[in-house]
Formats: structure tokens, sequence, C-alpha cells
């Protein structure tokens, strides 16, 4: 999901045949921890609100429909007005128009009794509506009504006030610390000055740091709260055929087994589970995104089978005790961004069986050299003279920042953001050659294996040896390329794999996605984000190495991208065809971001560099 979202990127509501149900299953979302985060669905629209007389407010002004009118003209009880949700909601789900007339008898059927929308949470809402008055009572009534509208704008603007506030102290802090920065710069503060601000600094961050991480887990939540993201991922065909595929060529697993979904967003896996004949699907998010999710599974007719519940996976209550399958789409870019995977970990411990199935169950991460002299002109040279002006200013930090891209094979006069990927979805490093347009000059190395069945979030940070050997010469190396590829096996346990290939169990370190699935066509599925392969939302990261000092200035390095081959040989950091590129290369989380990554590479002696994805 990235990244996910933190993909996650977590998350819970509830399916059940009845209210009773739930009552004697003992999960309510009526629960005290989730009261204040009911997130209520408007009686007339698809509009969500966090409470149910902010929902009644907004059906009032902006429908006409005056439901507190309609309760206090028909001297409604509990029971009662449960009646008239469920009429409105039925209504609405027939297209029929919902008009203030409605009469005592035309709700008075036992038939509306039962929620149209499971776990509605305009029903538990119910018992936080303004007591009944007579019919003489009206004005004192309507002074209410004015009363708890004037609460619930003083809690808003306390709320906004506190905003701002948090708003200003970030401000500060990072007024401060580009105060600093250009200070030291500048020589304006000696080094013993700049030394003790720093560390009076980093002694005032440790609260900050722990603040910011569960800031980050909210902003990650709340980023797949939207249609937009989720649009891209079900526009992803190779990210949501490959789920399709591996569940419904695989039906025979999961018939009759009851499934948990992390991270459900709009509940396509889910339906997919359901669809292949799983008889429970337990759907879990932490973002808003659970109630587009609930009124999918309703309008696609599985609410019986999908039960959705809202919150992270570590902290809601299930109403299994355990699962026969996991499925998820937890990754993000270069696979480990967002930090989601230790989410379903956690499920794994928690709740599947002993023999249960991940779903996917493999992963690797692979890393190569590139090498494409014309995109270092157009993004870091290009600020040495922007209209006859130099603006190298811009360039500071520019190569600390991993790139999300998608990268060509080939070397073009334009940006890999704008070349379009190969045709050849499955195409080989093996049998490209490496010619001089050739922009990944060697090939790639896997240098990561995950097997979620035995991973662990420890093993998440890490660092790992690669090495590449150069199919023809270059002038210098431009960066690293960092992807990943995803298998889904139907197999939990097989024969020992290559264990001195870094194998294990059904897929091995150095296993391509083509490859492995070819084996097993009828039952495998396996996907690569790699720029071999069909584009995916996950693209792939660049990390731009620093020009070698002594290669000198990039711009006097590359200022002639088509120099001559025996030119070529004179500039300072050209490698020739043979050489190998080797080192180790370090994944781990950066303390000033829960949910982001830290990549350090180490190559071929003394070179070392780090990048920062968030």
């Amino acid at each position: 999901m990235t990244s996910g979202l933190n993909k996650a990127d977590p998350h819970p509501l509830s399916d059940s045949e009845s209210s009773d149900s739930r009552d004697e299953d003992g999960w309510s979302d009526a629960e005290e921890d989730e009261e204040e985060t009911l997130e209520v669905i408007s009686l007339l629209d698809d509009r969500v609100f966090p409470d149910v007389m902010s929902m009644l407010a907004h059906c009032k002004e902006k429908h006409g429909f005056n439901f507190l009118g309609i309760r206090q003209r028909l001297q409604l009880d509990f029971h009662g007005c449960v009646k008239l949700v469920n009429f409105i909601r039925q209504r609405v789900h027939e297209g029929l128009p919902v008009t203030e007339d409605i009469l005592w008898s035309d709700i008075d059927q036992e038939q509306y009794l039962k929620p149209v929308l499971d776990d509605d949470a305009v029903i538990l809402g119910l018992f936080d509506l303004p007591e009944l008055t007579s019919a003489g009572s009206k004005a004192a009534q309507d002074g209410s009504d004015n009363a708890a509208l004037v609460d619930d704008l003083l809690k808003r603007n306390n709320e906004l006030q506190e905003e701002l506030a948090r708003a200003k102290a970030q401000f500060e802090s990072y007024r401060l610390a580009v105060q600093q920065t250009l200070d030291e710069r500048w020589g304006d503060v000696d080094q013993g000055q700049a030394e003790a601000s720093s560390s009076a600094a980093k002694g005032g961050k440790s609260k900050e740091i722990a603040e910011k991480k569960e800031d980050d887990s909210k902003y990650y939540w709340e980023s797949y709260a939207g249609a937009d993201i989720h649009e891209t991922m079900l526009k992803d065909a190779v990210r949501t055929d490959a789920y399709r595929d591996f569940i419904y060529n695989n039906k025979h697993l999961f018939a009759g087994k009851t499934v948990l979904d992390i991270g459900c967003g709009t509940g396509i896996l889910s339906m997919f589970c359901a669809r292949a004949g799983a008889s429970k699907v337990i759907a879990v998010d932490a973002s808003a995104i659970i109630n587009k999710a609930q009124e999918n599974v309703f309008h696609n007719g599985l609410s019986s089978v999908i039960t959705c519940v809202h919150g992270k996976i570590e902290d809601v209550s299930l109403p299994v005790d355990e699962v026969d399958i996991i499925v998820s789409e937890w990754m993000g870019y270069c696979l480990l961004f967002e930090a989601m995977l230790p989410s379903v970990l956690y499920a794994r411990d928690r709740y599947l069986k002993s023999d249960g199935l991940l779903v996917p169950s493999h992963a690797n991460i692979w890393l190569a050299p590139v090498v494409d002299p014309q995109y270092v002109v157009d993004n870091i040279a290009f600020w040495r003279d922007i209209y006859g002006f130099d603006m190298h200013a811009m360039q500071t930090g520019i190569y600390d920042e991993a790139r999300v891209l998608s990268w060509p094979l080939s070397s073009s006069s334009s940006s890999p953001l704008s070349t379009a990927t190969p045709t050849g979805s499955f195409s080989t490093f093996s049998s490209s050659p490496y010619n001089e347009s050739t922009t990944i000059p060697g090939p790639p190395s896997a240098f990561k294996l995950l097997d979620l069945y035995t991973t662990q979030t420890a093993d998440l940070s890490f660092t790992a040896p690669f090495a590449s050997e150069l199919g023809r010469d270059i002038d210098a190396l431009d960066g690293f390329l960092v992807w990943f590829d995803m298998f889904f096996s139907p197999r939990r346990d097989s024969p020992p794999a290559n264990a001195g290939n870094g194998g294990s169990g059904e897929v091995d370190l150095a296993a391509t996605a083509h490859e492995w699935a070819s084996a097993d066509p009828q039952n495998r599925v396996a996907f690569t984000t790699g720029p071999h392969g069909t584009e995916t939302h996950w693209k792939q990261g660049l990390l731009l190495c620093k020009p070698d000092k002594k290669a000198g200035l990039v711009s006097e390095a590359k200022d002639n991208v088509t120099r001559a081959s025996d030119e070529k040989k004179t500039v300072p950091g050209c490698m020739s065809k043979g050489t190998e590129i080797k080192g180790e290369i370090t994944f781990s989380v950066p303390e000033d971001h829960a949910r982001g990554l830290s990549i350090k590479v180490a190559w071929n002696g003394g070179r070392k560099q780090a990048w920062v994805l968030r």
C-alpha cells in the first residue's frame, strides 16, 4: 500500500447477522475506547461524520430533512428511532424519495428493527440524542438544540486552536534549524557554539521524536482515507491481477476458510476471497476508508461473509481466535517504506494457525548500478544555469533523498519520468546487451529475501552484501536502482531449497518473478516492480551518487554527454568493462520518521553514501 501506507496501512468494524449476535460475541463497536472514534454514515448521502448529531445537522441543512423533528412529532422511543433509521436507509437504498411527512404507520413494521447497514453507527448514536420533550415544551427544546450547537462549535474551536499552536511550534523549530544551518555555513557561529547548539537541540528532541512517530502513523492512516490513492492501486493491474489470479486459481485453498485481510482499503482483496469460497473474511483497516469498504461489501451482497473492523490490527479485538489465511497488500516503495509489514507479522504470530497460509508469501529486493549522463544534466546540472542565473544553492540535499520513478533501460534525451518502460513484461537483464545506450550497465544483485513465515520485525533493519560486474565501460557511476519481486506460493512447507544461495523453502534469494512463476503457472503467481517489467505504482527507487571527488564537479565532468570514446578514458571516475561494483547495503528506519526508510550503501573500498525516503 504504498505504504502500507503506513500501505497498513491496519483497520475495523464488524459484520454480524443481527444486533443481538454482536452483543453476544462481546465485541460491539460501542466499546469505551471506540465511542469517540465512531464514523457515522449520513442517512441521505455518503458523507461521513464523527457523531450522529453533526450528521443529522447535515441532513437538515443539506437535504431539508429534520430527523429530530420527526422523532419529536411521532414521540419515538429508542426502538421507534431504530425503525425510522432503517426505514430511511431502505428507501435510499431502493432509490425512493425520503420526505418529512413520515407517519407511524409507515415505520411500524418489525422488519425495520433489523439494520439495513451492518454495524450502523447511527443506531449506536441514538443513545446520545437529546431527551424528548412534550408538545408544549418546543421552545425549550429549540433552546437545547442551540446550546448543543454552541457546545460543538466551541469544541471545534478549541481543536483548531490546538492545531494552530502545534503548527506554530513546528514552524519555530524549523526556523531555528534553518538559522543555525545558515549561521554555520556563513561562519556566524564558531564550531564550539554550533556543537553546543546541536547538543541542546538533541536533548530537547527525544520527546518530540516520540510524539512525531505517533503523528507519522496518524498521517499515514489519514493519507489512505481518500479515493485517489485507492484508485491508483486498483488501476495497477500488475498488483491487483496478481492477488486476484492467485486467489481464484487456488479456490480450493480458500473454500470454507477464515481469512484475515490486513489493510483492506476498499475491500477488494476481501471480496476476492469471499468469491473464492471463504466462509468468513475479516477486513481490518485503521483508515476511514473502512466505511467505504463496508458499503462496497454491502452493495455486492457479501455482508454475510465479510466483517469490517476499524482500527489497528494490534489494537482491535477480532471475532475469532485464529484464521486459516492472512492476505495483505503491505508493500511500500523499495518494499519496506511505510513500515506496514510489522503489523502483518504481528497478526501472523497472534492469529494465524500453525498450518495457515500467507498471501503473498515471499519477497526479495534487488539493486543494480545505473548510468545516465543525460538524467544528471537534466536534474542536477540543470540548476547551474536557469535563464542565465546560477541557482546551484537549490542542489543542497539533492543527493540525500531517494527518488521514486520509472527508470528507462535505454538512455534518451528525456527524463525517466516521461520515458515509457519496456514493452516486454518479463524481459531479463541476462539477455540485454550492455551497449552505449544501456542505462543499467551491469546485472542486478538480489541482496535480501523475506520469507514471511519466518521473518521477524528485527530482520527488517539489516545490512546485506551485493555485487555487479560491469558489462560495458562507463564514465562514472551515477547511482543505484532498487526494486522488489513478490511471490505467492500455494504451499507453506516445501523441500529445502538451495541453502547456499540464500534459499528459503519455495523461493531462493536470487529467484526472479517470471522464472519462479513459470515453474508452476497453474498455482504460483509472482510479479516484479523492476524496470524490465510492466510499470507498477511502486516504480523503482533511485539512489543518486554524489560525484567522486576525484572526478570534479558534475557540471565539468558531464558537460558533454556525447564525448568521444578516446576522451572518455581520461575522465576521472570512469570504470571499464569487467569492473566489479561490490559492497554492502543497509536498510533501517529513520529516528525522526517511524514510517520512513533510510538506505546506506558502501562500495568499492572507501565510497559510502546515505539516502532517506520520506
